[in-house]
């Protein structure tokens, strides 16, 4: 088995939604914000060569909605899903299963290419994994939640025949419920971000990575009351980040952050403050 960081470029949203309660004078020292009070965030997936699989965790922004829309995001920087791809030897073509964590845009928006009047699967040879809970929570969006559900990302998948959905664990008393998804993939599933996320956990050289999605988007994340604005539901959020960083102390997992727009993994460390980074490197400094 192999790992690749696939970055798709970066992006900005506001500060405070990003942090939530905690006050800016803390969060600005985190990740300063520009004069509009945007951040810098990662798009940050994750490529699996596992056997004859190759897995995708997560795509990106994708690049089919119009100037508009992308004026309030303000991409930048010069990676690229394809670009990224390239660079370790792979195309779109190669990818055998893409696993969508949650179906927000900044998630799956690279599944699928708009081609002339058409909306096709980005990933032509590939299966689409979801699950039937988050997927009706996302055709079926509550108002607070409906701008990041964008039809033309999401209803084009199952249109093409390609998606598939695995069953959702129920949690373990304050263990998070886990669904074997191949032998070195297993998923956990959590519920303040928006129903039903996927958190990809593999195992890989005898240690564990864990794909946070947007439990921790990034490392400034971990301390237990900071989390987003745009959770559904941010006590929840609360305490499913105790239960899994105690878990992830405990058996010293190694997490890999989509958003964190400077650090790519760290594992954790148990201070007076409470459970904080300890180190932090790269993916492929993982051995």
């Amino acid at each position: 088995m192999k790992l690749y960081s696939i970055n798709t470029g970066y992006f900005k949203l506001d500060g405070g939604a990003m942090f939530g309660v905690v006050p800016k004078t803390i969060w600005n020292k985190i990740n300063p914000a520009d004069e509009n009070n945007l951040c810098p965030w990662a798009l940050r997936c994750l490529l699996i060569e596992d056997g004859n699989r190759l897995i995708l965790i997560d795509n990106g922004n994708g690049d089919k909605q119009d100037a508009k829309f992308w004026s309030h995001y303000h991409l930048h920087g010069d990676d690229t899903l394809d670009k990224s791809l390239t660079k370790y030897g792979f195309s779109k073509n190669d990818i055998t299963d893409v696993i969508l964590t949650h179906l927000h845009f900044d998630h799956c928006g690279g599944s699928i290419i708009r081609d002339g009047d058409n909306l096709l699967p980005a990933f032509k040879n590939a299966t689409y994994w979801s699950n039937l809970e988050h997927w009706n929570w996302a055709v079926f969006p509550n108002e607070r939640e409906k701008a990041s559900f964008l039809k033309e990302n999401i209803l084009p998948i199952e249109e093409s025949g390609r998606l598939k959905f695995v069953e959702v664990a129920e949690k373990e008393a304050d263990k998070l419920g886990e669904t074997v998804f191949s032998e070195n993939i297993s998923l956990r599933f959590v519920n303040g971000h928006t129903q039903a996320m996927m958190l990809p956990q593999i195992k890989y050289n005898n240690k564990t990575v864990v794909f946070m999605a947007d439990l921790l988007p990034s490392a400034g994340h971990i301390p237990l009351p900071y989390v987003m604005g745009y959770d559904m539901f941010p006590l929840t959020t609360l305490n499913e980040k105790k239960s899994f960083l105690k878990e992830a102390l405990e058996n010293n997992y190694n997490l890999f952050f989509e958003h964190d727009p400077v650090n790519e993994c760290c594992n954790l460390q148990q201070t007076e403050r409470g459970i904080r980074p300890k180190d932090f490197f790269t993916l492929a400094e993982i051995q």
